[in-house]
């Protein structure tokens, strides 16, 4: 039992832990479908909410329930409802709270799978959906000015990491009557606290800093009990959104070094963009922890670190970016991020192709731009693989 208050990197490894009589160290795996009942009447007792009991591991299961007491710990939120992948909370978290005539405003900058929600998939069920540049504030102004019922945002952005200021959106999105739902993805929960800036609803891919070693796919969504239990419990467990027992135990053995990895990637990251910064061929470099970025003051308000990804764009287009990430010899290409192995990919063919190529451009995604996820290596290392890529363009 944790006495006092510990700190976070204490209770991440020993909060709740609800142990076996067999006085495991690590964290059970229950890897069953269904659990047996000492009666009938338990059963129908279990299935009326008379009776606390697991039914059925796409309703509840003592691992994943592990998990999500963790993450809501982690967050700082009243409950936690973790799914089977990332897209799976987003899309869990709109398509249970909205409804045909609602409106739904998004900012313009969103990963190419939550761009196809927002654009293609809720206007089919008759949602009208909006969409507006994360740093115009007059657009934001313009969008919640009539009642609304979800806002999604992104930040820092993928891939261009632009930063949003939570704070001021969340307050125009409550004026409107919306949930304001958060992607934290790129900042990590370690990174950015959306909820103390107003924030409703918070959601992650859990593939990604939180397992960090390419291991499983997971989703979680975070936010107020009742919203949580009223709202996106009904639709997660109809609908069979459920995370896998065993991937909800590799992600409790995440948590445990989260703080480590997301605090050693953020310092390489920092210096790759440093040393990118002033390398030949580059023609445009995003990192929020540079006093050149954008929206530095923001995120240096809104952000404890500059996070682990660089945005950058080099010479010669698609031809220079194809140069650049083929002669790449430690960093490998992959379109996942937040690994403990450095990432490189190009959004214009990958994660925003099908964002189109108008939309692309009025996002900054050029052909010539380059994501990368940094990872855990020697900086030395990286900084060295990153000098053969330069010299191929």
């Amino acid at each position: 039992m944790i006495e006092e208050s510990p700190g976070l990197n204490t209770r991440l490894l020993h909060a709740d832990i609800d142990r076996t009589p067999y006085g495991e160290t690590s964290e059970a795996i229950f890897l069953t479908s269904g659990f047996v009942y000492d009666s009938a009447e338990q059963a129908a007792a279990t299935f009326l909410g008379e009776a606390q009991h697991y039914q059925y591991s796409r309703f509840g299961n003592p691992t994943t329930d592990a998990l999500q007491r963790r993450l809501a710990m982690l967050e700082g939120a009243e409950a936690c409802i973790v799914t089977a992948t990332g897209m799976g909370a987003v899309s869990s978290a709109l398509l249970s709270h909205v409804k045909a005539g609602d409106r739904v405003v998004a900012s313009r900058a969103l990963f190419g799978s939550c761009h196809w929600i927002v654009a293609n998939l809720l206007p089919r069920y008759g949602v009208e959906t909006i969409f507006v540049d994360g740093g115009d504030f007059d657009g934001w102004t313009e969008a919640l000015s009539k009642p609304a019922a979800a806002v999604l945002l992104e930040s820092p952005s993928n891939p261009m990491l632009d930063v949003l200021d939570i704070a001021r959106i969340a307050d125009l999105a409550h004026k409107a009557g919306a949930l304001l739902m958060v992607d934290n993805v790129f900042a990590s929960p370690l990174g950015q606290k959306p909820l103390a800036f107003g924030a409703d609803v918070i959601l992650y891919s859990c593939t990604k800093h939180i397992d960090g070693q390419g291991r499983v796919l997971g989703g979680a969504v975070l936010g107020r009990k009742q919203w949580i239990e009223e709202t996106l419990q009904p639709f997660t467990r109809n609908t069979g959104n459920a995370l896998s027992p065993f991937n909800a135990w590799v992600l409790l053995k995440g948590l445990e070094t989260l703080p480590l990895r997301v605090a050693a990637m953020a310092r390489n990251a920092a210096a790759v963009a440093d040393f990118l910064a002033d390398a030949p061929g580059i023609l445009r470099l995003r990192y929020p922890g540079r006093a050149d970025h954008p929206q530095a003051d923001l995120a240096a308000r809104q952000m404890s670190d500059g996070g682990s990804l660089v945005a950058f764009e080099v010479d010669r287009g698609k031809e220079g970016a194809f140069r650049f990430l083929d002669a790449l010899k430690l960093i490998a290409i992959s379109n996942n991020l937040g690994d403990a192995r450095s990432l490189a990919t190009h959004p214009a063919t990958t994660t925003h192709m099908r964002v189109g190529a108008e939309e692309r451009a009025r996002l900054g995604i050029t052909d010539g731009v380059i994501r990368l996820s940094v990872g855990l290596e020697d900086t030395a290392d990286l900084i060295a693989d990153l000098r053969r890529g330069l010299a191929a363009l």
